[in-house]
């Protein structure tokens, strides 16, 4: 009995299972105590830290508040070496301004004011920060000396817009990362004139090239979609500036071109009571009390030009077409270099000014535009365009039988490292439809490409013509062949296998006219002030128009048409 004692002892314990709720030991009283104590010194700790981090925040916000500089104007920038300057024209500066992309080696010791965007910064302790500074396709190396001014550099945003004084100097090695790599610009003043915010998309990512993915396929890749929606941002890429200086370059070849061969330049209307070619891609508008219609060409009012007895004309403006393509090479609206002019004696008299004017231009965008070139090349690697001038010229059918003879092999090749069934199946239809192609049957673009292949391969040539086009292919106002009226007197021009131009003799005769373009469903009465330009005296005239994007797309070896152009129209974009 004695030794049963101690359970009797023990009954108390069982008290103990209250602990997970009050959290007593022995009497509720004192544990609690512990438990207050114990939250009291939490607390306490929780407010230190919470002290602690409020004032790292405030030093950070104060140190950012010195880094962010003084808010300037021009009335006072000059008393400061570095600032936030906004500009709202109180006065002229008389500051002298340099262009980044022409600095050089023997420029060493020049004082410079450069106006350019932050492409990127990088600070090296407390008093060193290097910006790479970017003016159009060219950057160079800024340095940035002191606590205070390395400190608002390296505090601004990339893509921010500055205002830099410095000194040209020569760097100890190249900076390779920059276009201008022999030279570094030592800064003396610097102001933020349009501060950035955060970036919907960043530069390095849009700019990187195919062979950058290869290398590290985990790299952020920039749709098309995302850039054209954030087209500002895109545009700023050093190949897309590149891209529309090249752009700019083949209106301004274009246009001297003729000029020097003494063509006169018009401007057109594009809202119109009918439709200019005939059909249904054309975009009807209300207009007051009735319809009127955007140019699909301004091909009619060329026509009609000539018939006041300006013998050469050109003009460059937009073209609409409202086809619901959704194509690497179809826009619902782009720029057309349009050309027309009265001939002699045979429409080939216009080739040879077509052949010439491309000429013209190819040359002259690798002359002028060799440093562009290479910027495209650096995103976009291409093969150099391979042309001949006269350039290659082909019928028709004798380009049809060129690509059923030589076309199959192209694809036999492509058939063979086809990777799945899918793309084996479609290349196995496209070998049969070269097989069975008819004569007079029009060429699609896929054998458009495949013809570009097959030239390219037998002749060393990336521009040609092809002549005498079906009749039932054209629009109404083509000029049938004299000798079998099934062929007309009507060429295209083509770049790397895919149309550029597209062209004819033109009907000068209006009964003829009339009675083409009612056979063709074009109502008479819609174009009768057009068909009347030709009833008091015509001439026997010719023309041709040109997609100014296709020729920088093709030019370029771009694979798609939206990269030419610089705010693109579709059938399902229309922003921005």
């Amino acid at each position: 009995k004695a030794k049963a004692e101690p359970k009797a002892k023990a009954e108390p314990k069982a008290k103990a299972e209250p602990k997970a709720e009050g959290g007593a030991d022995e009497g509720g009283e004192g544990g609690g105590k512990k438990a207050e104590k114990r939250a009291a010194k939490e607390a306490e700790k929780k407010a230190k830290e919470d002290a602690k981090k409020k004032a790292e925040e405030d030093r950070l916000a104060a140190q950012a508040a010195k880094f962010n500089g003084p808010d300037l104007t021009l009335l006072n920038f000059e008393e400061h070496a570095f600032g936030n300057l906004f500009i709202q024209s109180q006065k002229k500066t008389g500051r002298e301004w340099g262009n980044l992309g022409n600095l050089n080696a023997k420029c060493k010791d020049q004082q410079v004011w450069l106006r350019a965007r932050v492409h990127n910064s990088r600070k090296q302790g407390n008093k060193l920060c290097f910006l790479t500074l970017r003016q159009d396709v060219a950057t160079l190396q800024a340095v940035i000396f002191g606590q205070e001014m390395a400190g608002f550099a390296g505090n601004l945003p990339d893509e921010s817009v500055v205002d830099v004084l410095g000194k040209v100097a020569i760097p100890e090695a190249p900076i390779n990362s920059c276009t201008q790599s022999d030279i570094e610009l030592a800064v003396e003043k610097i102001y933020c004139i349009g501060r950035s915010q955060a970036l919907p998309l960043q530069l390095a990512d849009a700019s990187r090239s195919e062979a950058d993915f290869d290398k590290d396929p985990s790299l952020v890749r920039v749709g098309q979609d995302v850039r054209l929606d954030n087209r500002i941002i895109d545009l700023r890429t050093v190949a897309n500036q590149a891209i529309f200086r090249i752009q700019s370059g083949v209106c301004t070849l274009f246009r001297e071109f003729l000029l020097k061969n003494s063509f006169q330049e018009i401007h057109t209307p594009k809202l119109i009571g009918g439709a200019s070619e005939g059909g249904a891609d054309v975009f009807r508008v209300d207009y007051f009390e009735g319809n009127a219609f955007l140019a699909q060409s301004p091909q009619l009012y060329k026509q009609m030009a000539l018939m006041t007895d300006m013998p050469k004309v050109f003009e460059i403006g937009p073209i609409f077409r409202s086809e619901k393509s959704f194509t690497h090479r179809h826009m619902t609206e782009f720029t057309g270099l349009d050309i027309e002019m009265t001939f002699k004696d045979h429409y080939h008299e216009v080739l040879e000014v077509l052949d010439g004017l491309f000429n013209y231009i190819f040359t002259g965008l690798n002359e002028r535009f060799s440093r562009e070139i290479d910027a495209v090349k650096t995103q976009y690697p291409l093969e150099d365009l391979k042309w001949k001038h006269p350039c290659l010229r082909l019928k028709f059918n004798e380009a049809i039988r060129l690509l059923k003879a030589k076309g199959p092999a192209i694809l036999e090749k492509r058939l063979e490292a086809a990777p799945t069934d899918y793309e084996k199946g479609l290349i196995k239809r496209h070998l049969e439809s070269i097989l069975a192609h008819d004569e007079e049957e029009d060429i699609s673009t896929e054998d458009e490409k495949v013809l570009g292949v097959v030239i390219h391969e037998e002749y060393g040539e990336d521009l040609y013509i092809i002549d005498k086009f079906p009749k039932d292919v054209r629009p109404f106002y083509t000029m049938p062949d004299p000798e079998d009226p099934k062929w007309t007197n009507a060429y295209d021009v083509f770049l790397r296998g895919e149309e550029i131009t597209s062209g004819a003799q033109r009907i000068h005769d209006p009964k003829m006219l009339k009675e083409k373009a009612e056979a063709m469903g074009v109502p008479a009465a819609s174009i009768q002030s057009y068909i009347d330009a030709f009833k008091y005296g015509s001439y026997p005239h010719a023309g041709a128009g040109i997609g100014m994007e296709r020729v920088v797309m093709l030019f370029l070896n771009l694979n798609n048409i939206r990269k030419t152009s610089m705010f693109p129209r579709d059938p399902k974009r229309i922003t921005p």
